[in-house]
């Protein structure tokens, strides 16, 4: 059973339920805040963690919880999500999450997940139970920790982008380490996290049955060595990771960049919920800082938390209703320029039922024209529909278009926009005197897009020691 798990309740979990839950699991431990009350630990008499519980999350948005849980999962809303995690140096540690769960969720009327942690039987830890020594353990979510990598042991359907995986991700930049989640084959990444993963030196390790590892993003065979997770010198790809499924589901992505005057009266949020309407008919279900998601949309409330955090920057991901798998994610920063918005959407379906080409060009000049839009990069891809990424071999995604706003036009020169190496002439955005252009690249079928946009940026960026 994982050492992970989570009540889901109709009722909001205080601090007394959360505290008489844990002492429940261990009567005789101690208890400590972290973070000002946002995680509460049940410790060894040494005061080091066996389990931590971070604060509950209202979910307020439809489909979240089977989103990330799967179909079993309790879809009722509004649900609060609370989420406990025992350090993997705990032996039984597992048994002492569900327990706390289950204890949770029968005070409060509510679910748990696993479903099974709701019937393990209220088995008290010692309290000569010890765990390993900060400072693995003084954070939560990291399992290992060395001089290069923080490694997270995860095993749930979905690995999301939540909470405890963002502050890890965080602290790793922090100390310039890799941050390296492990898992079995079966699961998933959400596309934040996979997002998040991109590029070393982060790594998704997965652990198979026969107790090797290899790169669930690439499938190169690992192993443990120097305080790491590294590469096989020589060895092929895990034959499991090449076991490629086919269907005819398909993913289109669109990452956009804009750019806004730094005005009192800005509103931010507005080039996300025009490119969502346009795709799907209407605006994001919700939005928050990690998975799951438990907010419904407003610009008003987005924009708020950006000032309260500027001049840091904030990342936040929006999510669709449940009948469409649509998801988001938006990183908003303050630069010489204005105030910009880094924005990349994927849309889950199937190879008929995606946008057209028409109203991607439609999309794009509404970006421009009403919200500052600098670039546009749009592609597709032979994956899943409900846009969770598995540990498995899948196409690359395929460029179908790329354009710039009248910003980058300005930069680049207007006759060195207009006039591509390859292809048809690119459509005008906006008006005459200020364009933008868009270039169409292929159908998204051929890798021959990838030619076409690498000798299109060659062009846009101009011979060497021209301006960009």
């Amino acid at each position: 059973m994982t050492k992970d798990a989570i009540a889901l309740t109709p009722r909001m979990p205080d601090v007394r339920t959360i505290a008489s839950a844990l002492l429940a699991a261990g009567p005789e431990l101690r208890l400590q805040s972290l973070a000002g009350g946002a995680v509460i630990q049940l410790c060894d008499a040494a005061g080091r963690p066996l389990l931590s519980v971070e604060a509950p999350v209202l979910l307020d948005v439809p489909g979240e919880t089977r989103r990330l849980l799967g179909p079993q999962a309790d879809a009722r809303t509004p649900l609060w999500w609370t989420e406990a995690r025992a350090s993997t140096a705990v032996p039984g540690g597992e048994r002492l999450a569900a327990t706390f769960a289950g204890q949770l969720a029968r005070r409060l009327d509510g679910s748990t997940w696993p479903p099974e942690a709701a019937d393990v039987p209220d088995t008290p830890v010692e309290a000569t139970a010890t765990v390993a020594p900060a400072p693995a353990a003084a954070q939560p979510a990291v399992d290992v920790l060395t001089d290069r990598v923080a490694v997270v042991i995860q095993e749930r359907p979905v690995i999301a982008m939540t909470t405890w995986l963002s502050d890890a991700l965080r602290a790793c930049v922090g100390s310039n380490r890799a941050l390296q989640i492990v898992s079995p084959a079966d699961c998933r990444l959400s596309l934040p996290t996979r997002l998040a993963l991109s590029g070393a030196p982060h790594r998704w390790v997965i652990r198979d049955d026969a107790g090797g590892y290899h790169d669930g993003l690439s499938g190169a065979q690992l192993h443990w060595r120097d305080g790491a997770f590294r590469p096989v010198d020589g060895a092929a790809p895990a034959e499991s990771f090449l076991r490629a499924e086919t269907s005819d589901e398909r993913q289109l992505l669109l990452s956009f960049r804009t750019c806004h005057p730094a005005e009192e009266q800005l509103v931010l949020g507005g080039a996300l919920e025009t490119a969502w309407r346009a795709l799907t008919g209407g605006p994001p279900a919700g939005w928050g800082t990690a998975e799951p998601v438990g907010s419904p949309w407003s610009r008003q409330e987005i924009t708020a938390l950006a000032r309260d955090r500027a001049p840091e920057g904030t990342w936040l991901v929006a999510v669709g209703d449940q009948h469409r798998p649509v998801l988001a994610t938006m990183r908003v920063a303050r630069t010489p320029d204005g105030v910009e918005e880094d924005i990349s959407l994927a849309l889950g379906g199937t190879a008929g039922d995606l946008p057209s080409a028409d109203q991607l060009r439609a999309l794009a000049g509404e970006l421009a024209a009403r919200y500052g839009l600098r670039n546009l990069l749009v592609q597709r891809r032979a994956a899943r529909g409900d846009l969770t990424v598995p540990a498995r071999f899948e196409a690359l995604p395929v460029p179908l278009a790329f354009a710039v706003g009248p910003m980058d036009v300005d930069e680049i020169g207007v006759e060195r926009a207009r006039r591509p190496p390859l292809g048809p002439a690119p459509h005008t955005l906006g008006a005459a005197a200020a364009p933008g252009f868009y270039y169409e690249l292929g159908d998204g079928t051929s890798a021959g897009g990838w030619a076409h946009l690498e000798q299109l940026m060659r062009h846009l960026r101009g011979p060497a020691g021209d301006p960009p």
